[in-house]
């Protein structure tokens, strides 16, 4: 990730926690200074600790089809609540909607910007038979170009999934 990629997730944390703290009664912050920490300590543990909460529970991600990824991101948000003196955040329920929040504004601005994974490349392997069809697509910034079909003889017996 890039410096440019980490300063856009950083401003879209900030936004969702502004936000969130104007929306519930339970997430208030005493300074700006404070709000500024709690935001780069919640980007922090966005990318230290949540992949690893998120490798540990996934039995339990798996189970809520997805819906445990917005607890462990209020658990994230009620940590940061009770480290960062000056940003407070009374209880879960309040944490439960700071993460939807800024879920909500990260994925608004997903959409209206593009997503972090642009310059990204798909291969999609088909087979029939003897004969292998092959269609690479890449994604740009501007517009999603579709390589053409390609005809590839292909006499192994070897399933591509």
């Amino acid at each position: 990730m890039n410096f440019k990629q980490m300063l856009k997730n950083w401003v879209v944390i900030a936004f969702g926690v502004l936000i969130a703290s104007h929306t519930a009664s339970g997430i208030h912050y005493e300074t700006r200074e404070a709000l500024i920490v709690a935001v780069i300590l919640l980007s922090v543990c966005n990318v230290f600790i949540k992949p690893l909460l998120m490798l540990f529970s996934l039995p339990f991600i798996i189970l809520t089809f997805g819906i445990g990824i917005w607890v462990i991101n209020a658990l994230l948000f009620l940590l940061v609540g009770r480290i960062v003196s000056g940003f407070h955040v009374d209880s879960f329920g309040s944490a439960l909607w700071g993460a939807l929040v800024v879920s909500l504004i990260g994925g608004f601005a997903a959409l209206c910007f593009g997503s972090s994974n642009q310059g990204s490349k798909i291969n999609v392997n088909i087979r029939r038979g003897n004969a292998s069809f092959k269609v690479n697509s890449q994604s740009t910034r501007s517009n999603t170009s579709r390589g053409p079909k390609q005809m590839i003889k292909d006499d192994d017996d070897v399933i591509d999934v």
